[in-house]
């Protein structure tokens, strides 16, 4: 199944909702695009992934250097460990995780729906 991530993204309008691209071993593979903060948070069953399609960002790891990532970058949270992502200016992202797992882990921010493009 062949995915453009150019135009799933040119749909999304909104930050911080990732949208389903597509079904990988029980995972979602999803597109975003945000600016500003997201809370910290963590998940406690499941790594969080994270690759830099367009734009900077930067990981906020609690107790830790921030670590900013460039077009290209991909950085692993591993399972348990809280963090931030956030960017000064919109950023575009690739994410996966595992189906049915929130995207706010455990942040009072309510779970965005994740609808499929």
């Amino acid at each position: 199944m062949k995915v453009t991530l150019a135009d799933k993204l040119s749909q999304i309008s909104t930050h911080w909702d990732p949208h389903v691209v597509a079904d990988y071993n029980g995972n979602d593979v999803m597109a975003v695009k945000f600016q500003g903060e997201f809370p910290f948070h963590s998940h406690v069953d499941t790594d969080d992934f994270f690759l830099v399609l367009k734009g900077e960002m930067t990981m906020d790891i609690e107790g830790q250097d921030s670590v900013p990532l460039r077009a290209g970058d991909l950085y692993i949270v591993p399972a348990g460990v809280r963090h931030r992502p956030r960017a000064a200016q919109e950023v575009e992202v690739l994410l996966i995780e595992p189906k049915g797992e929130p995207n706010s882990g455990d942040a009072d921010r309510p779970a965005a729906a994740k609808p499929r493009l």
